[in-house]
């Protein structure tokens, strides 16, 4: 009788094929939705410091438009080669945003002495093109 109970705990050690098998077919789902998970995260990540970049620049655009204070009706464009306004004269002209273009429209409001004015900055991914956009009101001043 003891024989019996050492034969019978020692074959129920180990795995049954079916048991491998299905923990295989777990793997092979689950690995692909991770790593797909994980590129998901690193576009993001990517999308981020993109928009990150974008409105940053836009605010740099608003910024200098509201340091000129000069705020012409109609819409301006470029891209961002030139230093920005207010560095120093040494720095050579360099594309420092490859890519990235600005568009800058001035609009009328009712009021006016007050202007819209909006900066508005994209960038191409992928097939598509992104784009941010930042706006504010600014005092135009009198006009003699």
């Amino acid at each position: 009788m003891r024989r019996d109970l050492n034969k019978t705990a020692s074959s129920e050690s180990g795995f049954t094929l079916l048991e491998v098998l299905l923990a295989i077919a777990l793997l092979a789902i689950a690995l692909p939705v991770l790593l797909g998970l994980r590129n998901f995260d690193l576009d993001l990540h990517a999308r981020a410091g993109e928009l990150t970049a974008a409105t940053l620049l836009a605010q740099e655009k608003l910024l200098e438009t509201e340091l000129l204070g000069v705020y012409p009706v109609g819409e301006v464009s470029g891209d961002f080669r030139n230093a920005p306004l207010g560095t120093q004269s040494t720095i050579q002209a360099t594309d420092r945003a490859v890519g990235y273009k600005w568009k800058r429209t001035v609009l009328p409001t009712p009021l006016d002495l007050i202007r819209e004015v909006r900066v508005q900055v994209s960038w191409p991914r992928g097939a598509a093109e992104e784009t941010v956009e930042v706006s504010t009101y600014v005092f135009a001043g009198l006009t003699f």
